[in-house]
């Protein structure tokens, strides 16, 4: 049965929440994918930051297929010995040199869901006094209805009003709003404030290091809780543990999914301070799933796993490297390259980005375009430089053939005008 085919059952049987689907994948390796009719691809997506370790890393299948031998789920009734060993590990990365003695975690199953849980941590802790949250302008956080009230894009939120929280969103980078937003009487009405240290869904837009130390001092002095999203940038994603980490902040809450089970569904909420970690008791907040035993392996397959194979310096060393030849590439219409890591923004300086990622499909790379200016890349933190060099060398090429057949479409619409 060919591509065509199976996207004719699948539209038979699925909603249509994701449109058509570009294809249909049949199986992965390292970091390629491949198709039905047998197309090959290199993942640059990773599945949109999620495959860490590219597609079934052999330490990954290992602790899986072991755990599913002996226990798969249990409930939240009982603990499991894999579930406390990948909280203890989690919590040593987040968290490294034990400076945090106080954090705990909250396993859950998806980024939105762990900043659902962090959302109802602020909104307990501040009880009646304390209403507001804070988000970024453009900043994406889920789709859940907690999460949902802190992203800000209108045509998620609009078709669920009202939302469950009264959210303002600042400029991005504007220390001077952050200030004023937090400041006396307005910071004292506020639950947490929620920041993502690279916006990914809003192009690949980092904030900057000094915007996270003075979120950091604003909210300790307002009594708000800061809370990080790391779903997309953490767990080495951009060659540190957590993309907060060069800042050298402690956060009250780092939540994280995407990379933290190298495609096995998991979140967590991670609390480090002793203002979040013991909020939630008995029967506040909870999850079938959440903290299962296959999920526990995963998480601690990929922290094992990055560590062995040294691969936040491989994230380092290849990031460096493919913006250097991007940018050496010296293309009229590549503007600039955002990011850090393998979490990178390909801007451009016309509006091509999604006619420009699927000419690259058509070519066999796999890449997102965010907005209209921007290609997003977020490979497995396995990939090597030669296989990134693969896409910079065919990027030039495709780029001219898509400014060209815009330039033309363009022309042949005044024609018609």
């Amino acid at each position: 049965m060919d591509v065509n085919e199976w996207l004719q059952r699948y539209d038979k049987v699925m909603m249509n929440a994701f449109g058509t689907p570009k294809t249909v994948l049949s199986r992965g390796a390292g970091c390629f994918v491949w198709d039905e009719d047998g197309n090959q691809y290199l993942d640059l997506l990773g599945g949109i930051a999620v495959n860490a370790l590219g597609h079934a890393h052999p330490a990954l299948v290992q602790a899986l297929s072991e755990q599913a031998q002996t226990l798969g789920h249990i409930s939240n009734f009982f603990a499991s010995t894999v579930q406390v060993e990948a909280g203890e590990k989690l919590v040593s990365v987040v968290a490294p040199g034990g400076r945090c003695p106080e954090a705990r975690v909250f396993f859950a199953n998806s980024g939105t869901e762990a900043n659902e849980a962090a959302f109802k941590i602020a909104r307990v802790r501040g009880g009646g006094a304390r209403t507001r949250f804070l988000a970024v302008e453009n900043a994406f956080h889920g789709r859940t209805m907690g999460s949902l009230s802190l992203t800000f894009k209108s045509a998620y939120r609009e078709p669920y009003a009202p939302l469950p929280a009264q959210v303002d969103f600042l400029p991005y980078g504007s220390l001077a709003a952050l200030e004023r937003a937090l400041d006396g009487a307005k910071g004292e009405s506020v639950a947490a404030l929620f920041i993502e240290p690279i916006q990914g869904e809003a192009g690949v837009r980092p904030i900057s290091d000094n915007y996270l130390r003075l979120a950091r001092e604003m909210t300790e002095r307002a009594g708000a809780l800061l809370v990080l999203d790391e779903v997309q940038t953490g767990m080495g994603r951009t060659g540190s543990w957590m993309a907060h980490h060069p800042s050298d902040i402690t956060p009250d809450i780092v939540t994280l999914a995407k990379g933290l089970g190298a495609g096995f569904p998991v979140g967590a909420c991670v609390a480090l301070t002793d203002q979040a970690a013991h909020v939630l008791q008995p029967g506040m907040h909870g999850s079938t799933f959440a903290g299962n035993p296959l999920a526990a392996a995963a998480i601690l397959a990929m922290i094992n796993t990055v560590q062995g194979e040294h691969l936040l310096e491989n994230v380092r060393e290849v990031g460096q490297i493919w913006v250097r030849e991007l940018m050496e590439l010296q293309h009229p219409a590549i503007t600039e390259v955002r990011g850090a890591g393998l979490l990178l923004g390909l801007g451009l300086n016309q509006p091509v980005a999604q006619p420009l990622a699927a000419a690259l499909f058509q070519r066999g790379f796999i890449v997102n375009a965010p907005d209209l200016y921007t290609l997003r890349l977020a490979p497995p933190l396995i990939i090597t430089a030669p296989q990134t060099r693969m896409f910079t060398q065919v990027l030039p090429e495709v780029l001219d053939q898509v400014l060209t057949q815009v330039k033309n479409a363009k022309a042949e619409g005044r024609r018609h005008g």
